[in-house]
């Protein structure tokens, strides 16, 4: 353990030796890092620029970007634009402010807008002049400006007011914290609800928003977009300027909390009427977009209300005759992030793609559907110019970069664009990574990453870690993140095990669904499936010193586990796992229930509230809660929760480490007062890491 801390601090001072100190008051700057041993440290992985929003300009020959750079010791970050040519090359930095600005657009092919604090800018590409188009005291969350360039619509929040009956208890108590609540949805992921998203249309003269003439489209007390997720995709214009398709879910409260149903609105500017499209469709729907002629609108659609992971189809519907047609209704597979061909009669989309995400084609009057990319990689987003594609790209060993592809190429690998991360990675030995299907206990095959160590031996062994995926329908693909990042598992010394269990998309909707109300079923046999499979085939690894680790659902995972790991065949002292680490996991179902916000969730997975005992799948389903099986603990575990995480309260995750500790188990409890569902800010990030390898460390490096 402590051989680990020391590395650990040595790591950090490496880092803060190659970077220069910055005043608060000054943009994040690059830092020049120096890697002598080629180890992917969470040091180095928060040196590496973010690549977030991006746009490509109308005339399709340049691409405008958002990067992002932390400054770990002010423990802030902070974001600039930058423009490189559409072929790739050298890029010019185009702001340089204390302040990040966001969310960028072409207004023209020689001006650019975006979002800085409580503004929306306008700036010339050219001589980098800057101008104020808009200012709002609530701020932007983002917009778009109207095809004929004479308006835009942009998203900020309004307040939620208080009923009358509750106001006047408040009658000069201007300091009270107390909240008073009456109805559901109170508070959503990681947010209070006490404002609410919304669009407003405000029209432009001389290149300047007229704010005395703005119009909340929305003009209630629905979101739109929707929370949490939800941006400038859930709304666009029509090519003629007319009218604006938006995405929203038309409840609040305890309907809210219960239901998954929103829709497609058209909101005609001139009138100001507005009619629902999607009527009669119940699950999502939602990021409506015209076709270029005008004449068609297609949109992601989910047939089920209170099933958030339900199959998304692609829906084109013909304006005039009001014609709704499903272009993947013999496609096994979801649809995300539509948009159509120059010519109309395609469109394309990203697909979770037996464990990628891809680009594929869907054409509209054959229903032909063709895969445009494919690789090791995930393709996170992408933007269309004629037949021209520029995307954004990750994998397991590189974070997001933009690629180019082309509408009619067939499983094309792409070309590498951006270079901003190069001089950093190639100074790194990413561990490699390898597909296996593996046999499942009923004869099915699971696709199951195998990353390799950094520094790996044929001649030695190494532990491993089993990641268990959280959701629980999410993809383990070829996915970059700042938390779950597979090659600082690697560069600690670590084969990581990741299996694309029962639940997992992109393996068809069979395999999908069968995790809803079977959580300890098997996608549980899944995990143990893939771990034996490794530990019996693989000699570099230690069969001994093998871990678990997972967030969420994940976290879920790792408490079943941990209740499960004994008289297990093979193993010293019958436990598969010698180590766990969970992170915001359900720990109590019945408590969970009772304390989460989006009811329509646990309804669905569980099969609906615990005191329903003489529906079978709910016994079914809340016998498998985690806290019923502690009495078979017997194995170190490390606890994480976070106070603002509101999915999975941080009252979980204190009642798994008080059980660990009441049973004696060697047990550590992290707890973050300031985060979410995620860990976001860079310190805490770094801890978190820390943290992980350390305790890993300590039980499977003895």
């Amino acid at each position: 353990m402590k051989k680990t801390l020391l590395l650990l601090a040595t790591a950090a001072l490496c880092f803060t030796a190659c970077r220069n100190a910055q005043p608060a008051d000054s943009p994040v700057e690059k830092q020049q890092v120096n890697i002598d041993n080629g180890r992917f440290t969470p040091e180095v992985m928060w040196s590496l620029g973010v690549m977030s929003e991006y746009a490509v300009s109308p005339d399709g020959s340049q691409v405008l970007y958002a990067l992002r750079y932390t400054d770990m010791q002010q423990n802030r970050n902070n974001t600039e634009l930058y423009l490189m040519p559409v072929e790739g090359g050298e890029a010019q930095r185009l702001t340089t402010t204390a302040q990040s600005e966001f969310g960028p657009v072409w207004f023209d092919d020689n001006n650019i807008m975006f979002c800085r604090g409580n503004q929306i800018l306008s700036m010339n590409i050219t001589n980098k002049r800057e101008k104020v188009v808009a200012e709002c005291e609530r701020g932007f969350e983002g917009f778009k400006v109207a095809p004929d360039h004479n308006s835009l619509v942009y998203i900020s929040t309004i307040p939620v007011e208080r009923p009358e009956h509750l106001d006047k208890l408040y009658a000069g108590l201007d300091k009270t914290t107390g909240r008073i609540n009456e109805d559901l949805m109170y508070r959503h992921w990681d947010n209070w609800v006490d404002e609410i998203p919304q669009i407003f249309y405000v029209p432009l003269e001389n290149g300047k928003a007229v704010m005395d003439k703005v119009v909340n489209i929305i003009d209630s007390t629905f979101e739109c977009p929707m929370r949490p997720w939800g941006g400038t995709e859930q709304y666009n214009y029509s090519p003629d300027s007319k009218t604006i398709a938006y995405t929203c879910r038309k409840k609040t409260g305890y309907d809210y909390a219960h239901s998954t149903n929103s829709d497609i609105y058209l909101y005609d500017i001139a009138s100001g009427e507005t009619r629902n499209i999607s009527d009669g469709i119940m699950g999502y729907d939602q990021n409506p977009v015209f076709s270029h002629d005008g004449s068609m609108i297609a949109w992601e659609s989910m047939e089920r209300d209170g099933y958030e992971s339900d199959k998304l189809r692609l829906m084109v519907m013909d304006l005039a005759t009001g014609t709704k047609t499903d272009l993947t209704e013999s496609f096994d597979y979801g649809v995300s992030g539509i948009s159509w061909s120059q010519d109309d009669k395609e469109l394309a989309a990203v697909v979770m793609y037996r464990g990628t995400l891809e680009i594929f084609a869907f054409n509209r009057e054959t229903k032909a559907i063709r895969q445009v990319s494919a690789g090791m990689h995930d393709v996170n987003g992408f933007q269309m110019n004629g037949d021209k594609i520029v995307a954004t790209q990750v994998s397991i060993q590189y974070p997001a970069t933009l690629y180019a592809y082309n509408i009619n190429d067939d499983k094309s690998e792409g070309t590498k664009l951006s270079s901003f991360n190069d001089d950093v990675l190639s100074q790194v030995r990413m561990g490699k990574t390898e597909p296996y299907w593996i046999k499942t206990v009923d004869g099915k095959e699971m696709l199951t990453w195998l990353i390799y160590p950094y520094d790996y031996d044929s001649t030695k062994t190494y532990p491993a870690l089993l990641f268990c995926e959280g959701g629980p329908q999410n993809i383990v693909s070829q996915f970059w993140s700042t938390r779950w990042n597979f090659e600082v598992m690697s560069g600690a010394g670590y084969f990581v095990i990741a299996p694309n269990r029962r639940g997992c998309p992109g393996f068809g909707m069979e395999w999908l669904e069968q995790i809803s109300g079977d959580y300890g079923g098997l996608c549980m046999q899944d995990y143990m499936s893939a771990t034996d499979y490794f530990a019996n085939n693989f000699p570099q690894i230690d069969r001994e010193r093998i871990g678990a680790c997972g967030a969420s659902f994940g976290g879920y995972s790792i408490y079943w586990l941990a209740g499960h790991n004994h008289d297990v065949k093979g193993y010293d002292g019958g436990r598969r796992f010698k180590a766990f680490l969970a992170h915001n996991g359900m720990f109590n179902f019945e408590q969970q229930y009772l304390e989460t916000e989006e009811m329509w969730f646990d309804n669905w997975d569980l099969g609906g509230p615990y005191w329903d005992w003489n529906n079978p799948q709910i016994k079914k389903s809340y016998a498998n809660s985690p806290h019923l099986f502690v009495d078979k603990w017997n194995t170190p575990i490390c606890v994480i929760h976070s106070e603002f995480d509101f999915r999975i309260v941080a009252s979980e995750g204190m009642a798994a480490y008080n059980a660990a500790q009441m049973r004696h188990i060697p047990s550590r409890y992290l707890y973050f007062p300031d985060e979410t569902h995620w860990v976001l800010r860079p310190q805490n990030s770094l801890l978190w890491h820390r943290n992980f390898i350390d305790w890993f460390d300590q039980w499977l490096k003895k």
